[in-house]
């Protein structure tokens, strides 16, 4: 698979399959005891979820060639992650 500069179903794809923010917004949605924490959550997990992409694209195990939209990506995994967060904040117990 290549990654083209500036494709926006790249960036989707990037954000919506970054295991980093399904589990971090999921665990933190589950732990919220309100439902105004899950916007936290959801900025809790993308900025978790953009530490392991930019440690993988800076030492070359992904092939990013001035990808762009970096942060478009952070703000897709917001809103991906504000939707992990809300099913797990549905799911508690």
């Amino acid at each position: 698979m290549e990654i083209t500069a500036f494709d926006p179903l790249t960036l989707v794809l990037i954000a919506l399959l970054n295991p980093v923010v399904i589990v971090v917004a999921f665990l933190m949605g589950r732990r919220a005891d309100q439902w105004q924490k899950l916007v936290v959550a959801a900025l809790a997990a993308s900025l978790a979820g953009f530490i392991p992409y930019w440690i993988i694209s800076s030492i070359g195990l992904m092939p990013v060639h001035a990808l762009g939209g970096e942060a478009g990506i952070v703000l897709l995994q917001c809103v991906f992650g504000f939707v992990w967060a809300a099913i797990g904040y549905a799911l508690r117990r």
